[in-house]
C-alpha cells in the first residue's frame, strides 16, 4: 500500500504564494507519474499539474505560468509551487501517484485564497 501525505496548504491573499509538498511512503522512482489535482466546492476534481519519471510536465491552462511541479527522488516527494494565487484557485489540493496501472491518492490539503 502506498501512502501519500500532503502538506503546505493554508490561507493566503490574492497574489501570494504557497508551496505544497507530497511525501510518498515508497520511493517515487516506483511511481511513473505523480500529479496534483484540486476540487473546489460544487465542482469536479480537475488536474492541476503532473510530472512523469522522465520529468515531462503537464499543466492545466488556468495555472500555466503560475504553478510549477517538481519531484525529488532523494526526498521521495513531489512539490507544487503556486505563485500569483487567485481566489479561483481555492480548493482542496490532492496528490496522486501511479505505479503501473494502480493509482494512489492522498487525503488533500486545503488552499484558500482571499481577495
Amino acid at each position: 500500500q502506498v501512502h501519500l501525505v500532503e502538506s503546505g496548504g493554508g490561507l493566503v491573499q490574492a497574489g501570494g504564494s504557497l508551496r505544497l509538498s507530497c511525501a510518498s511512503s515508497i520511493a517515487i522512482s516506483r511511481l511513473h507519474t505523480m500529479g496534483w489535482y484540486r476540487q473546489a466546492p460544487g465542482k469536479e476534481r480537475e488536474l492541476v499539474a503532473r510530472i512523469t519519471s522522465g520529468f515531462t510536465t503537464t499543466y492545466a491552462d488556468s495555472v500555466k505560468g503560475r504553478f510549477t511541479i517538481s519531484r525529488d527522488s532523494a526526498e521521495n516527494s513531489v512539490y507544487l509551487r503556486m505563485n500569483s494565487l487567485r481566489p479561483e484557485d481555492t480548493a482542496v489540493y490532492v496528490c496522486n501517484g501511479w505505479a503501473s496501472t494502480t493509482g494512489y491518492w492522498g487525503q488533500g490539503t486545503q488552499v484558500t485564497v482571499s481577495s
